[in-house]
């Protein structure tokens, strides 16, 4: 899968990119990953990218022709790339996003700085995403973590086959607790079912536990996640033994 980031600050990003998983991946053919200095599109003696807000105003904003020459050469090179635009102002990215992303043959990344972008920005991409209700002083560390959420679900990225599908939010919950070696530490041991052998029960209560810790966590989840029958059955057994803290939990 093909990656491109268009940005003002490319060293930002060129540790991120080439180290762990996705460094394997990039070494083994399974992702490109390249940085794009957006000064490389301006014009003039200093390479401008940038101008002070027709109106008035506090800081500076970006330039829209650089970013139209840089988008126009890299759509020209991978016509089929999705072009997403980093801003406070898009739709909050979230899991089946990355999966949908992960689906494309690439992404290009637009990174903003200053103030903001030139509004006619807007018109040269595809969508727009915001990791949140809060501001970073540039779209570099959003395109970042969009970008790796999106490589690992690419087939042959992660070790496991499994991984991704086990991860919180896969199935629209968060993640069962995990453990390893050694069985107790400091009076904390590894539950029982885990080292039993046996498999449907251990996939109960990896089950079951996805469920207990999404009811006290995010709750919100549950609104809109795949449920089983089973699912909706345990998790009223649950809340009733919150208003009823005296009652047995098999579980525990």
């Amino acid at each position: 899968m093909q990656f491109d980031i268009l940005t003002l600050f490319p060293t930002m990003l060129e540790g991120p990119l080439t180290a762990s998983i996705l460094g394997k991946a990039i070494d083994k053919g399974l992702l490109t990953v390249n940085l794009h200095n957006l000064r490389d599109w301006a014009e003039g003696r200093h390479l401008v990218t940038d101008d002070t807000p027709y109106g008035g105003g506090d800081g500076m904003v970006m330039k829209v022709d650089p970013v139209a020459r840089a988008l126009s050469e890299l759509k020209a090179e991978h016509p089929q790339s999705r072009v997403l635009l980093m801003s406070p102002q898009g739709k909050t990215f979230q899991q089946p996003d990355a999966e949908r992303l992960s689906r494309e043959s690439g992404l290009i990344f637009v990174c903003g700085r200053y103030e903001g972008f030139d509004e006619r920005i807007r018109s040269l991409v595809d969508e727009e995403i915001s990791l949140g209700d809060f501001v970073l002083t540039g779209g570099e560390l959003a395109a970042a973590v969009v970008l790796d959420a999106t490589a690992r679900l690419v087939p042959g990225v992660l070790g496991s086959s499994g991984s991704a599908q086990t991860d919180s939010f896969s199935d629209g919950l968060l993640e069962y607790p995990q453990y390893t070696r050694p069985a107790e530490f400091n009076g904390m041991r590894v539950p029982e079912v885990l080292a039993s052998g046996n498999h449907q029960a251990i996939a109960t209560w990896r089950r079951h536990e996805q469920l207990r810790r999404t009811l006290q966590r995010r709750p919100e989840l549950l609104e809109t996640a795949p449920l089983t029958i089973q699912d909706r059955l345990y998790l009223e057994k649950l809340r009733s033994e919150s208003e009823n803290p005296s009652s047995e939990n098999e579980d525990q």
